[in-house]
């Protein structure tokens, strides 16, 4: 997280750790709030994230030929990872509305049983697009699911993750890094 301030506390007990951009302390406590990015200068972003949906064995090749309760499933959801990168703001209270460049949704099956949604998000400005990113691939992962619940309640999502990002003064970061 680039988005620091020295309106944030350390270590030692005083109020919150110095890593959460997102909260200032003071002598009334911790306070939310919304990073200023007004004197950071606007850049290339680019953020992939993915989540799971894991269906028990031999679903996931029906529902993927179209044969779920609902029909094909991959356009209905990739269109509401879309449209829900594009609310990112509007869904996360501290997260700054983007004008995104590219926002896109794919599918993998990457084992038995076992899709991939990953949603990457891009765009030139002054914060990064990993929240956009994030809710995209969940949204997608949860539109799936709504299309094919009705095949099995047995469908699980799961895990939500940032793959990799770029721009800012961070640079560059991929999942395993640290």
């Amino acid at each position: 997280m680039d988005d620091q301030d020295s309106g944030t506390v350390g270590a030692g007990g005083q109020g919150p750790p110095a890593n959460l951009s997102h909260i200032d302390a003071g002598p009334q406590g911790a306070r939310a709030r919304m990073v200023d990015v007004s004197g950071k200068a606007a850049t290339e972003r680019r953020a992939v994230a993915r989540a799971r949906v894991e269906f028990p064995s031999g679903l996931l090749e029906v529902v993927m030929a179209g044969g779920g309760p609902k029909g094909p499933i991959e356009e209905v959801a990739r269109v509401a990872g879309v449209m829900a990168a594009k609310r990112t703001g509007d869904l996360i209270p501290m997260c700054h509305p983007l004008g995104l460049d590219l926002v896109d949704v794919r599918f993998s099956s990457v084992g038995p049983g076992v899709l991939e949604v990953t949603c990457e998000a891009r765009c030139t400005g002054p914060t990064g697009v990993e929240m956009e990113a994030m809710v995209g691939a969940s949204m997608a992962a949860l539109t799936v699911y709504d299309m094919t619940k009705g095949a099995s309640k047995a469908i699980r999502l799961g895990a939500v993750e940032l793959l990799e990002k770029s721009g800012g003064k961070s640079g560059h970061w991929t999942r395993g890094e640290g």
